[in-house]
């Protein structure tokens, strides 16, 4: 349960954290032009792609109410963050194969978060949009049990 809440608690900060990895990663191992890919796609797409996953990941009812995330988001987040360090160490022989796995598995994951989303708010529609009490109307329209006095007017049609 530590493990699922600390990455419940870790999603926010990765938005921030990955992407200076990136930079870090392509000043320490020297990338060279390559920093005008971290620059300019890298860094934009892994911020804004780990802040709609957290969003997505954060709007489930489970996880708003437990703060914890599922064993599905803990597989799914640890094998994109790791692809994600992995490609901001650019390793020659490795840099395209890792950077192909890291946004397969994002895709991935955003698929994933749609589907729990999805089926978390299955058959909730009701609830959600719930504004009264519905189980105050009777059927038949039938008058609910007050104490209040109701008076209906009903307007006809002039005729000349």
């Amino acid at each position: 349960m530590w493990l699922r809440e600390a990455f419940f608690r870790w999603l926010f900060p990765a938005a921030f954290v990955l992407p200076a990895w990136l930079i870090l990663g392509g000043i320490v191992f020297r990338a060279g032009w390559g920093m005008l890919w971290v620059l300019f796609i890298a860094v934009p797409s892994v911020f804004l792609g780990q802040l709609l996953l957290t969003v997505l990941t954060r709007s489930r009812p489970s996880v708003r109410t437990d703060r914890v995330v599922s064993w599905w988001d803990v597989l799914g987040f640890s094998l994109w963050h790791l692809l994600t360090i992995a490609v901001g160490c650019f390793i020659e022989g490795a840099f395209a194969w890792l950077l192909t796995g890291a946004i397969v598995v994002g895709i991935a994951l955003i698929w994933l978060q749609l589907w729990q989303l999805w089926n978390e708010a299955r058959g909730s529609g009701t609830r959600i949009r719930e504004t009264i009490a519905w189980t105050s109307i009777r059927d038949g329209g039938a008058r609910a049990d007050s104490d209040h006095e109701v008076i209906v007017i009903r307007e006809s049609e002039i005729r000349d």
